[in-house]
């Protein structure tokens, strides 16, 4: 089945005819949304301002009250509507038996950064603000949101603000100024991503900021009292070495990390998870490390 997905994806969407034109880029992301199983009956999906930004919390019958998860969603901080990923966000609600509370920031080049950190960093503190316990809240994000993620801890820590039980990025985008190794040498075998692409997405966010802006590209912050992390990636994507790398640097500092290098899974895997059994497995390993961590 993995080999399948990867042709697929390879097929339908790394060979795609590049598009300039972002309204259409948006509108093939939302058309996806078609072929996404809708969530359980017996999720709850509730729609909600969280300090401002546009968001919906995420429960099935496993997620306890006094748990949370915030999410931050992918799509090269360009695209990315929640709808799409609700088939993901409550499989984690009911490994990590937590509510998610799934956020909407706005998207490059219309809103560049810090816009998307700002809005990160809004919901989180009104999780807090709500009465989440720090020690019952993990953060976690995909791609471009597994960077803001880690962008999100930097800048809480560094205003002051307490920090989760736990992070977790999945193919996270670390490093804007593009010097991994991989975007090169896994330019051919990364059955999703465009290197050629990826450029563009950087300069739209940035919006003329510096790549090696900590917040924008947390490779290069000070990793020193960020909490444990669990990082996943597939073996030949081109975003490998960004997570490589940051498991890196948080070791350097003395944090706890996990990484987790899966072979042959495209960016993302874990999204193809009605399908994909390495997705589900990696899921409720995902699960097992937010309980594990809250429960410290």
């Amino acid at each position: 089945m993995a080999e399948l997905v990867r042709l697929g994806v390879r097929r339908f969407i790394k060979q795609r005819p590049s598009s300039h034109d972002l309204k259409q880029s948006r509108s093939g992301f939302r058309a996806m949304e078609h072929w996404v199983p809708p969530p359980p009956r017996s999720t709850r999906i509730v729609a909600l301002s969280a300090g401002g930004v546009p968001a919906e919390r995420i429960l099935t019958p496993a997620a306890r009250a006094d748990y949370h998860v915030l999410y931050l969603h992918g799509g090269g901080y360009r695209t990315g509507d929640l709808p799409l990923f609700r088939h993901f966000t409550w499989r984690i609600a009911d490994v990590a038996r937590a509510c998610v509370l799934a956020i909407a920031y706005r998207l490059a080049p219309e809103h560049p950064f810090p816009a998307a950190l700002d809005d990160a960093v809004s919901a989180y503190g009104w999780l807090l603000g709500q009465g989440a316990d720090p020690r019952r809240l993990s953060v976690l994000g995909d791609s471009a949101g597994g960077g803001l993620a880690f962008g999100l801890l930097l800048k809480a820590r560094d205003d002051g603000i307490p920090l989760p039980a736990a992070a977790v990025g999945l193919s996270p985008w670390t490093d804007l100024a593009l010097t991994g190794a991989s975007l090169k040498t896994n330019a051919a075998a990364d059955p999703m991503l465009n290197a050629s692409e990826v450029p563009r997405f950087a300069a739209d966010y940035l919006g003329g900021a510096d790549p090696r802006n900590p917040y924008a590209s947390p490779i290069y912050g000070d990793m020193r009292g960020l909490p444990p992390a669990l990082i996943q990636v597939g073996s030949d994507e081109i975003l490998h070495d960004d997570a490589v790398r940051l498991a890196e640097r948080l070791r350097e500092a003395g944090r706890h990390v996990e990484l987790q290098v899966w072979p042959r899974m495209p960016h993302d895997f874990q999204m193809f998870a009605p399908i994909l059994p390495e997705a589900r497995a990696a899921i409720t390993q995902i699960g097992e490390f937010v309980r594990r961590m809250q429960a410290g």
